[in-house]
C-alpha cells in the first residue's frame, strides 16, 4: 500500500504556512468518472477531530478549487484550476472526512505577462495567481488520476 504524508504546517521555516493540496473523491456515485472527473482539488487548512456517539471522526478544513474546463490544456496536456468562490465572493472553504482525501496534489502557477515581485513568498502563491495547473508529471501515480 502507497502511503504519503499530506502537511499542514502553520509557520514553515519562521516565515509562513505550507499548506499541502490534495486530490478530493467528489464523484464517486458515478463509476463512469475516472481520473479528474472523479476528483476536485483542494487546499488543507486545518485537521481536526471530534468525536460523537463514540465515534471518532478525523476531519480536514479545506479551501475548494474549480476545473477551469472540462479538458486538460491542449498544450501541456495540465488540468487548470483556479481557487473556488461563494456568490459573496468568500472563499468555497468546506469541512470533509479525511477518508475523502486521496492523495497529495501539486499545483503549478500560471504566469501571466504581468510582472512578478521578487517579494513573493510560497505561502502567498495561492492568494498570489489567479489559476494553477495540476502538475501531472510528479510521479506515475499522478499522472494516471491528472491524464
Amino acid at each position: 500500500m502507497h502511503t504519503e504524508y499530506i502537511r499542514l504546517t502553520p509557520l514553515w521555516r519562521n516565515e509562513g504556512a505550507r499548506l499541502d493540496c490534495v486530490f478530493v473523491g467528489t464523484n464517486a456515485d458515478n463509476a463512469e468518472d475516472t481520473g479528474m472527473r472523479a476528483y476536485d482539488i483542494a487546499c488543507i487548512l486545518a485537521f481536526f477531530s471530534f468525536t460523537y456517539q463514540g465515534v471518532v471522526y478525523s476531519c480536514a478544513v479545506i479551501r475548494w478549487f474549480n476545473k477551469i474546463h472540462d479538458a486538460p490544456d491542449e498544450d501541456t496536456g495540465m488540468w487548470m484550476v483556479r481557487p473556488a468562490f461563494l456568490p459573496n465572493h468568500s472563499q468555497h472553504i468546506a469541512i470533509i472526512h479525511i477518508d475523502s482525501i486521496y492523495r497529495a496534489a501539486h499545483l503549478v502557477p500560471i504566469f501571466s505577462s504581468s510582472y512578478i515581485s521578487r517579494d513573493l513568498k510560497p505561502h502567498h502563491c495561492y492568494d498570489a495567481f489567479q489559476a494553477f495547473y495540476v502538475n501531472k508529471y510528479t510521479d506515475h501515480h499522478t499522472f494516471e488520476i491528472a491524464a
